[in-house]
């Protein structure tokens, strides 16, 4: 079959990474810890060069996504359990996704997180744009369909313990399950 994915969504400073963290160290089988804040810290973008205007971030926004959300059922298909996180910003691709880990056992999980916290979070961390968390508290949720919703505001051993109940009672029920037969 492949691998198994903990696809974590929710808007910018909601959690993500810190559940993230705390579900690879306690969940029982291997699993890679992937984001996209994990290829733009380590160098992979031209950043400096995109920050100068050299190269046009727009023009290359879409590739880089496209790449990324295949890279994921590429990982999965070579038998990688993955824990994602990602905030599925344009609605093209949750279709995307769903064709591309269709094969694969996703447990999809929503992070919520108020708005006031959201925006404190984003001004604490300094590394987003000023706005990015607002909007997509306003968005990322609108007609997603997941297999637990979370607090980003909870305890995170207490989220990732009913993250890990969920995932591990094999239910699924978010727009990733595979269709009723």
């Amino acid at each position: 079959m492949g691998g198994q994915i903990i696809f974590l969504h929710g808007p910018s400073s909601s959690g993500k990474s810190t559940t993230a963290k705390a579900l690879q160290d306690a969940i029982e089988l291997p699993f890679w810890h992937i984001s996209i804040d994990h290829l733009r810290d380590s160098g992979v973008l031209p950043d400096k060069r995109i920050r100068s205007r050299a190269f046009q971030w727009s023009q290359m926004r879409q590739p880089f996504f496209d790449g990324f959300h295949a890279s994921l059922a590429a990982y999965a298909h070579a038998v990688n359990n993955l824990i994602v996180e990602h905030i599925l910003e344009q609605p093209e691709w949750i279709a995307d996704l769903k064709r591309m880990l269709g094969p694969f056992d996703v447990y999809f999980v929503g992070l919520h997180c108020d708005l006031n916290t959201l925006n404190q979070r984003e001004t604490a961390r300094g590394d987003r744009p000023v706005g990015s968390a607002s909007q997509d508290f306003h968005t990322v949720h609108v007609g997603r369909t997941y297999d637990i919703e979370l607090d980003g505001t909870a305890d995170t051993a207490a989220n990732v313990s009913a993250l890990l109940e969920g995932w591990r009672s094999g239910r699924r029920v978010s727009e990733f399950a595979p269709p009723a037969s």
